[in-house]
């Protein structure tokens, strides 16, 4: 069951779920607008799952940032959302695919109990420009069914993320863990 954007604000208003900032003003009909932040991490070199991503951090200044074709760039939600109770959805907005960005297609699931400032994976087609606190896609909520598992509760590697996040996987590879 997706909440619809009356019951996202009364939802929010209960304290049964977080967005952070909140503004009215973004509710749709079943999601919520997210805004991107401010910085991306930009990978441009050679990407090796065995091996940590190195990678390089600019501001999106006020008059825009071009992103350019066949560059992974990592940005952040502006907005911290989350919930003990729902599970959570980020998507790309059509407005932003119609501009040739494909934004957060790998893993658009923000489990029950995880609060955070989402990091999203960015790829344009074109070069095409950004601006910071842009309307960039949308973040629905879901009941969940059955026993609650709360995403702190199982030491998964991105709990405490506050950020830009690059991969984590080459401790699991290095660490001998499958």
């Amino acid at each position: 069951m997706i909440l619809t954007g009356p019951a996202i604000a009364a939802a929010r208003a209960a304290g049964a779920l977080i967005i952070d900032p909140y503004d009215p003003g973004h509710l749709s009909p079943n999601a919520y607008d997210w805004r991107l932040g401010d910085t991306l991490r930009i990978c441009d070199g050679d990407l090796d799952a065995a091996c940590r991503t190195f990678s390089r951090e600019v501001s999106i200044p006020p008059e825009g940032y071009d992103l350019a074709p066949d560059v992974l760039y990592l940005g952040v939600t502006h907005e911290r959302t989350g919930s003990e109770t729902y599970a959570q959805f980020l998507n790309g907005s059509r407005s932003i695919g119609a501009l040739g960005i494909w934004v957060h297609v790998s893993a658009p699931l923000g489990h029950q109990g995880h609060a955070i400032r989402w990091t999203l994976e960015i790829r344009a087609a074109r070069p095409v420009r950004i601006y910071p606190l842009m309307v960039f896609g949308k973040v629905t909520f879901h009941q969940t069914f059955g026993t609650p598992a709360s995403y702190q509760q199982h030491g998964l590697k991105y709990r405490a993320s506050t950020g830009i996040e690059t991969s984590r996987l080459y401790e699991e590879i290095q660490g001998g863990r499958p």
